[in-house]
């Protein structure tokens, strides 16, 4: 799969499951189902459930952000595999949805490393588990 496509899934996840606790959450579900009605018209009413039902989970227990995103990066990356055309409505919709992230502050970090040592560096969340 084309890499921004990829990341376009990623994106479009994070922000969908981040928008599904605030009160742009209707206007953020009806452009999803929107989406997925031109797609594949004939899963539209399934995603409309499918979201709601990540947001009863979301509303529970906010833990489960990470995963709930990766489950709408995998079924947003399947779609866009589909219908390819679709990646330009999607960029709308997040451009539309979340407008403040085009005036977000960029990252830049350097880093250097020597010997046995290790740089852990994040623009936003970072995890690491070692093992």
């Amino acid at each position: 799969m084309d890499p921004e496509l990829t990341t376009l899934a990623q994106n479009a996840s994070l922000t969908l499951v981040t928008l599904m606790a605030t009160d742009a959450w209707e206007r953020t579900r009806d452009g999803v189902v929107a989406l997925w009605r031109r797609a594949w018209p004939e899963r539209a009413d399934a995603v409309a459930a499918e979201l709601d039902s990540t947001r009863e989970d979301l509303a529970a227990d906010r833990a489960t952000e990470d995963e709930l995103a990766a489950e709408w990066q995998g079924r947003i990356r399947r779609m866009l595999v589909d219908r390819p055309e679709a990646a330009l409505e999607l960029r709308s919709l997040l451009d539309e949805l979340a407008p403040e992230a085009e005036h977000a502050p960029a990252v830049s970090q350097r880093a250097t490393a020597s010997g046995d040592s290790r740089i852990y560096q994040a623009g936003r969340d970072l995890r690491i588990t070692e093992r």
